[in-house]
């Protein structure tokens, strides 16, 4: 049994497994870029989500337990420092979570084994437009008569111009279907003279 240990196994001792969670976590903060089994990516996407939030804060506390959760060591203690300065200078600041993608790259030849690309999100967020909460305040909004009265005025000025111009193309196709029409009167007169 396993008593309440928590996550996947990874086909390896308790110990090990933790031990490599550490060090990929390690590697894809340093190298901003992983490759690597795509349950393995899955098992440490949360361990980077917490480390990016505890750089977020920025605070010693934060700064220790993430050197803690990387195993300390000096090198984990550098991996720390860059990111929390990345950090600071706005590299996190418009995502409140998601900090890391993954891609599939297929299987791997020798056992099949299913190959990811683990990287950070780097790019600003795109913020999508609310578009219900507008039509509701235009609703609500009542516009003056005189206002009213000066669109309408508008729209109707703009539909007279439109119909006025329907009616000159219908008397020019009109001219060009009566003169098209004479020049086939005379072609068959000609024809039957001859």
């Amino acid at each position: 049994m396993r008593h309440n240990y928590k996550g996947r196994k990874l086909g390896t001792s308790p110990s090990h497994t933790k031990a490599m969670k550490r060090s990929l976590t390690a590697a894809l903060l340093y190298n901003d870029r992983i490759k690597t089994i795509e349950s393995r990516a899955k098992e440490i996407r949360p361990e980077v989500d917490r480390i990016i939030t505890w750089a977020k804060k920025g605070d010693v506390h934060s700064r220790r337990l993430a050197i803690a959760r990387l195993g300390g060591g000096e090198e984990n203690k550098e991996i720390v420092r860059e990111i929390f300065e990345k950090v600071e200078q706005g590299m996190f600041a418009d995502r409140n979570g998601g900090y890391t993608r993954i891609m599939k790259l297929g299987p791997r030849k020798g056992d099949g084994a299913p190959m990811v690309i683990m990287e950070l999100c780097t790019e600003p967020v795109k913020k999508k437009a609310k578009k219900t909460a507008e039509p509701v305040k235009a609703a609500k909004k009542v516009e003056e008569p005189e206002v009213v009265e000066e669109e309408a005025e508008e729209i109707i000025d703009v539909e007279a111009e439109a119909v006025e111009e329907v009616e000159e193309v219908a008397e020019e196709t009109a001219e060009v279907v009566e003169e098209a029409a004479e020049e086939a009167a005379e072609e068959a007169t000609e024809e039957a003279a001859e």
